[in-house]
């Protein structure tokens, strides 16, 4: 026959001020084992308790410092053991680019396993039992009462005493709360908790590999592996020659990459092409930071061609010449675009449009030189 013990004595109250007062008393009294029920965080309880401060932070710490070990540890062997690279000043051991990875695997092992040990520490997992289950003081504090539960494992407990005290308090009723003493917590060893682990984690991995591996590949969630496409240098029997790659159809041209029509004819680009910008002050402020970076080394900043670059290069003619300044604009661009004698081409360093910004602050540097007497009126 399976004897039944006391676990507590357990009272209700009908408002939080009354539990509240009830949790005091019962502190006031010296009691220790005891805990409070209500359907909501009641403010101020932890103090009318007398509880102390959690101990799950030192978990949480020593979990923590464990992700950051771990992650530098394993980091450090990568990159002075398993694969070292040493290679463009990188040093061996750098630390900053750790940092990240450490961050990140200590706030997950600290949140991860905090709630992993207050499961196991303080809620005595796996044991889903408690006396309070399934009793009338346990129905009531989860919907509309406030409980108190002074457990008979108390150094100072007395069932007489406790009784008359929470009667003192006015307590809406007093239950004595029995437990079976065969029922014991059931250990995270015992064979029947580690058969139904282990069924569980079978069946999940079963589950997650067949879904990973194959139901996602079922139409429609193929994810597009099979896709009516040609991949680059991969055969393909829908053209006659065999090949995926196809060249561009003739006279098509990249968006982006508009083609110079006058490559080889700077004539002619001087007599048909026309200076599109405006000579205002965005475009000369513009054509002037473009010049400074890419002509100015050679030409200098004036145009003078007084190059910084004397005895490497062939110093370059003046831009204040009778012969530039009777170029046209669309002369000078093709001399950009193109190069010319030991000019190479700066059609890649210099877009079209500042090409032509950069011949209005050409223009700005020529009239300087050749000012008119209207100019200075």
């Amino acid at each position: 026959m399976t004897k039944k013990s006391l676990f507590s004595i357990a009272a209700l109250f009908d408002s939080p001020d009354a539990i509240i007062h009830a949790a005091e008393a019962v502190r006031d009294a010296g009691y220790t084992r005891f805990d409070v029920n209500t359907p909501y965080p009641v403010h101020g309880m932890d103090n009318a308790m007398g509880l102390r401060q959690s101990r799950l932070g030192f978990f949480t710490l020593a979990f923590g410092l464990l992700g950051a070990l771990l992650a530098v540890g394993f980091m450090t062997w990568v990159s002075l053991v398993d694969y070292p690279l040493v290679i463009g000043g990188k040093p061996s051991w750098p630390w900053p680019a750790f940092v990240p990875v450490a961050f990140e695997l200590t706030v997950l092992l600290a949140s991860v396993l905090s709630v992993v040990a207050m499961i196991v520490v303080y809620f005595k997992f796996p044991n889903n039992s408690h006396p309070l289950h399934d009793t009338a003081y346990m129905k009531s504090v989860s919907s509309d009462r406030f409980g108190v539960s002074v457990q008979a494992d108390d150094p100072k407990f007395n069932a007489k005493e406790v009784e008359s005290l929470l009667k003192k308090l006015h307590a809406v009723s007093v239950e004595h709360v029995y437990f079976e003493e065969e029922d014991s917590r059931p250990s995270i060893f015992e064979p029947r908790f580690l058969g139904v682990l282990a069924v569980v984690a079978i069946v999940a991995s079963i589950t997650t590999y067949g879904i990973l591996n194959h139901v996602l590949t079922w139409a429609p969630f193929n994810w597009m592996s099979t896709q009516a496409k040609l991949k680059p240098q991969r055969e393909s029997a829908m053209f006659a020659d065999g090949i995926g790659m196809r060249a561009p159809v003739a006279g098509t041209v990249a968006r982006g990459f508009l083609p110079y029509a006058y490559a080889g004819k700077p004539e002619e680009a001087g007599k048909l092409l026309v200076n599109p910008l405006p000579s205002t002050k965005e475009v000369l402020e513009r054509g002037q930071a473009k010049f400074k970076t890419f002509c100015s080394p050679c030409h200098g900043n004036f145009g003078d061609g007084d190059s910084r670059l004397r005895g490497q290069f062939p110093n370059p003619p003046t831009l204040h010449s009778d012969k530039v300044r009777g170029w046209t604009d669309g002369r000078i661009f093709a001399v950009i675009t193109e190069g010319q004698n030991s000019m190479p081409s700066y059609a890649a360093q210099v877009s079209a449009d500042d090409r032509w910004a950069v011949i209005n602050y050409v223009r700005v540097l020529q009239r300087s030189h050749n000012a008119k007497e209207s100019d200075l009126k």
